[in-house]
C-alpha cells in the first residue's frame, strides 16, 4: 500500500519536472561528488565508491563515526554487492557537501513500510536527493545509517559499480555482459581473459550508474553477516585517532565559556581585571548571556574563568524547580485538553463500562548526554572565509548552520570532520537550539586573531546540555473477565518523536495515545533512542502492573497479547528461554522482562537483580533477544546492544538532571553517576534474522532496560517503581550480593 505522504511527494516531484530531470541526469551531483573525493590513480564509480589502479576499493561514507561502527558496516554492505575482496577495502569520510546529502534517508522515510513500484523509482530517487540537498541533510542519528543509507545507497552503489565494471569488460573484450564473472575484485571470461577491477575502473566510470541494479540473495553473502574488525578501532587503541579536542593549528588560542546558569538568563556585569592579570590570558569576551576567557592554553583559560565573578540576571526561570516542573506536567494531564496522537476503537467508552480498571502515574527526569569528550569546536576566520574543526552528527547541516550564523555563503565555510568521543544526539541539530558549541565557537572566533578552540568544561557541558526531556505519563487500562486488556489509554507530556515511540504491538481492541505540549521549560533535544527511552519504561512497566492485576505471569501475559505479532512473540520467547525464565532463581534474586520495537528492531530483555546490603539495586545478568531483520556485522551489533543497555542502565539506576532555583544541580560525574565496569552485568545477546526490513542497531538496546530492571525489583521486593532513577527509592527485601 502506498502511503499518502508518498503520493503527495510523488505528485509534487512529477509536477516539478523531477521525473524528466532524473531521466536526463541520474545523479545531478555525481560529477561534483567524484571531484571532491578524486585521487590520482583512481576512478569514482558513482558517489560512494572509488577504485584505484592498484585494485583498492575505497568506500565513501556520509555518516559520522561515534563508536557505533558505521564506518565498517556501510563498507561491508557496498563491498558485498560489488563482490570485492574485503582485504582491499578501506573507507573515507565523505565531506560535508550537498553532493553527499542523505537522499537515501529521505527516500526510506517517505516510503515507510511500502514497496516502491518500478515506474516510480526514478522520480523517487531524484526527488529524495533534491530534498536532502535543499535541507542540507547528512545526519547520523535515529539508527538510520545501516537501515536507510546502507540498504538503499550502499547496496545499490556496490551493485551499480559491479554492473559498470562488467559493462567495461564486455566492451573491452567484445563479449556479452552475461558471460562476464565479477568476483573477489576480479573480472573474468570463459575465454581466459581476465582483469582486476582496478584495470577496468577508468573505462567503467564512463558509464552511468544503473538506478535499480539487481541485488544479491542473502545465501550468496560472503561479507555481510560475518564478524569483521572495525576500521576505526586501531587508531583509537594506539592514540592516533584525532578528536575535535585534539585539534592543533599554528597561532592557536584556547577559550573556555561560562553561560548563564539559568536558561534564559543574561549577563549583568563582570570585572575582567582578575582574569586579564593572569598568565597567558589574551582576552575576555562578553556575550548577552555568557562570558568567555581566551588564553594560550585551555588550563589557563579555565583558571582565569574561575577567577571571574560574573553577575547574572536569572530572568523568568529564577524560581523554577524540579517539583514545579513535574507539578505542571501532572496538571496538564489532569486538565484533559490533550492532542490525540494515535487511536483505534473507542477507548473512552470501553473504560467507562469496564469492571476492572488499573491506572498509574509514571515520571522520568531530564537526562544529560554525558559524552566522554566534552563539547568543543575550533573556528578560524580569514577574511570572509571560515574554517571549522569538530565532531558533528550532521556535517552538512552543521556547515549550513555555521554559514547562516556567520552571515557567509556556504561555499565560504570549510568544515573538517573529527572523530567524536560520543554523540547520542548531543552533537546533532537540537530541537530548541541549534548546535550551541558551534555557534559559540564562531562568535568567539570573530573577536580573536587566528584559530581558537572553544571547550566546554565538564561542569559547563553538564549544565548547558540539550537534555532528554522530562516526562509524566498517566496510564490507564481495563481488563476483561479473561484477564486480557480490553482498553489502553496512554497520556503523556511533550511530543518529540514520530508516533512509533508510543505505539504498542500488543493486540488491544481499544487504545488511544494523547499528549500535552509546552511543559518542558528547559532546553531539550534528541537523546539516544529519543522518546522511546521514556515510553519503553512507561509501557512495559504498566504491562507488568496489568499482569499482576490479572494474576498472570508477566512473560505469559505479554505473550498472550502478541498473537498477531509473530516477530515480537518469537523475540519474547527467545529472551525468556535464554534467561531460563521458568527456572527458580537463587535466593535473593529475581528477574524482570520487557520488550520494545525501536527503529525497526525488536528487542526483548530480561534482567536479573538483587539488593545490596544498603538497599541498592544490583543487576547481575542480562539477556537480550534481538530481531533486526538482518545483521550486517554481528560483532558490532552485539557490542551496540550491550553498550546501549549500559547507557540505559545508567539512566535507570542513576540518571537525573534536576532543577533548583532555575539551575541544574548536577555538575560532574560525582553527582551524575555512571555504571562502572565493576557493576556492569554479564550480558548475553542472540539474534533472530527474520528477513524483515532491516532495523537499526545503535539505540534499540537502550530502551527496554529500565522497565526490565524495575519489573525485576517488583518481583523481588513487591515495591512497584514508577519513577526513575531507582537510586531515589528505598527498597526492602532479601539481599542477594554486594
Amino acid at each position: 500500500m502506498i502511503s499518502r505522504r508518498f503520493v503527495i511527494f510523488s505528485g509534487i516531484a512529477a509536477a516539478g519536472g523531477l521525473a524528466v530531470g532524473y531521466a536526463l541526469t541520474p545523479f545531478s551531483t555525481l560529477e561534483r561528488a567524484a571531484q571532491l573525493v578524486a585521487k590520482e590513480g583512481a576512478a569514482s564509480l558513482g558517489a560512494w565508491v572509488r577504485i584505484g589502479s592498484d585494485n583498492s576499493v575505497t568506500v565513501i561514507v556520509p555518516h559520522s563515526e561515534m563508536g557505533q561502527g558505521v564506518h565498517t558496516a556501510l563498507p561491508m554492505m557496498l563491498a558485498e554487492e560489488l563482490d570485492a575482496d574485503w582485504s582491499l577495502v578501506s573507507m573515507e569520510q565523505a565531506p560535508p557537501d550537498v553532493a553527499f546529502a542523505n537522499g537515501a534517508m529521505v527516500r526510506e522515510y517517505l516510503r515507510g513500510d511500502m514497496s516502491i513500484p518500478g515506474w516510480m523509482s526514478g522520480v523517487t530517487e531524484f526527488g529524495s536527493r533534491k530534498i536532502a540537498e535543499l535541507t542540507h541533510l547528512q545526519i547520523t542519528g535515529g539508527s538510520t545509517a545501516v537501515r536507510y543509507t546502507g540498504v538503499r545507497a550502499m547496496r545499490v552503489a556496490g551493485a551499480a559499480a559491479r554492473r559498470m565494471l562488467i559493462k567495461a569488460a564486455a566492451a573491452a573484450w567484445n563479449v556479452s555482459e552475461g558471460e562476464i564473472e565479477a568476483k573477489q575484485s576480479r573480472l573474468s571470461h570463459k575465454s581466459g581473459k581476465n582483469a582486476t577491477y582496478g584495470e577496468m575502473a577508468v573505462a567503467a566510470a564512463a558509464f552511468d550508474p544503473p538506478v535499480d541494479p539487481p541485488l544479491k540473495a542473502k545465501k550468496d553473502y560472503k561479507i555481510v553477516g560475518t564478524p569483521m574488525k572495525r576500521f576505526d578501532i586501531p587508531a583509537k587503541v594506539d592514540g592516533s585517532a584525532k578528536y575535535g579536542i585534539d585539534v592543533r593549528q599554528p597561532n592557536m588560542s584556547f577559550a573556555v565559556i561560562a553561560a548563564s546558569p539559568v536558561y534564559g538568563g543574561t549577563l549583568k556585569s563582570v570585572d575582567e581585571k582578575p582574569a586579564m592579570a593572569m598568565r597567558g590570558v589574551k582576552k575576555v569576551v562578553k556575550f548577552p548571556d555568557a562570558v568567555v576567557v581566551v588564553a594560550d592554553n585551555t588550563w589557563r583559560a579555565k583558571e582565569a574563568l574561575l577567577a571571574l565573578q560574573p553577575i547574572w540576571d536569572d530572568g523568568e526561570n529564577a524560581n523554577l524547580t524540579q517539583a514545579s516542573i513535574f507539578e505542571g506536567m501532572t496538571a496538564a494531564l489532569k486538565k484533559g485538553d490533550l492532542t490525540e496522537d494515535y487511536g483505534n476503537g473507542d477507548v473512552d467508552d470501553a473504560l467507562k463500562s469496564a469492571k476492572n480498571v488499573v491506572e498509574s502515574l509514571y515520571r522520568v527526569p531530564y537526562l544529560a548526554h554525558a559524552t566522554m569528550e566534552v563539547m568543543n569546536c575550533t573556528a578560524h576566520f580569514e577574511g570572509d572565509k571560515l574554517t571549522l574543526w569538530g565532531g558533528f552528527q550532521d556535517g552538512l547541516g552543521s556547515r549550513a548552520a555555521a554559514a547562516k550564523f556567520a552571515g557567509l555563503a556556504i561555499e565560504n565555510v570549510t568544515l573538517h570532520h573529527m572523530a567524536m568521543g560520543g554523540g547520542f544526539g548531543r552533537r546533532g541539530r537540537q530541537r530548541q537550539r541549534t548546535i550551541d558549541y558551534l555557534e559559540r565557537a564562531i562568535a568567539v572566533a570573530r573577536q580573536v586573531e587566528g584559530p581558537v578552540q572553544l571547550v566546554f568544561t565538564r561542569e559547563e557541558d553538564m549544565t548547558q546540555d540539550n537534555y532528554r526531556q522530562a516526562s509524566v505519563a498517566w496510564m490507564k487500562a481495563a481488563l476483561d473477565d479473561d484477564g486480557k486488556v480490553n482498553a489502553w489509554l496512554h497520556t503523556f507530556t511533550e511530543k518529540h518523536d514520530p508516533p512509533e515511540a508510543v505505539r504498542v504491538n500488543y493486540g488491544f481492541a481499544n487504545q488511544a495515545v494523547r499528549y500535552a505540549t509546552g511543559t518542558n521549560p528547559v532546553p531539550w533535544g534528541s537523546w539516544r533512542s529519543v522518546d522511546h527511552s521514556q515510553h519503553g519504561f512507561f509501557i512495559e512497566s504498566f504491562m507488568d502492573e496489568l499482569a499482576y492485576a490479572a494474576k498472570t505471569d508477566p512473560f505469559e501475559f505479554r505473550r498472550a497479547h502478541l498473537a498477531d505479532a509473530p516477530r515480537h512473540r518469537a523475540v519474547l520467547e527467545l529472551a525468556a528461554s535464554m534467561a531460563g525464565w521458568s527456572n527458580p532463581r537463587q535466593p535473593g534474586r529475581a528477574m524482570g522482562i520487557a520488550i520494545r520495537e525501536i527503529f525497526g528492531t525488536i528487542v526483548a530483555q530480561v534482567a536479573e537483580v538483587s539488593l545490596t546490603n544498603d538497599g541498592r539495586v544490583r543487576v547481575h545478568r542480562m539477556w537480550s533477544a534481538v530481531d533486526p531483520g538482518e545483521v550486517i556485522n554481528p560483532a558490532t551489533f552485539t557490542a551496540q546492544i550491550q553498550g546501549g543497555a549500559i547507557y540505559g542502565l545508567t539512566a535507570a539506576l542513576y540518571g537525573e538532571i534536576s532543577i533548583d532555583k532555575g539551575r541544574v544541580v548536577q555538575q560532574n560525574f560525582p553527582d551524575y553517576e555512571m555504571v562502572r565496569m565493576a557493576d556492569a552485568p554479564e550480558h548475553e545477546v542472540r539474534f533472530i534474522e527474520s528477513g524483515a526490513r532491516t532495523g537499526g542497531a545503535g539505540e534499540p538496546g537502550t530502551v527496554p532496560v529500565a522497565a526490565a530492571v524495575a519489573n525485576a525489583v517488583f518481583a523481588l521486593t513487591g515495591q512497584r517503581v514508577r519513577e526513575l532513577p531507582l537510586m531515589k527509592a528505598k527498597f526492602i527485601g532479601k539481599t542477594g550480593g554486594s
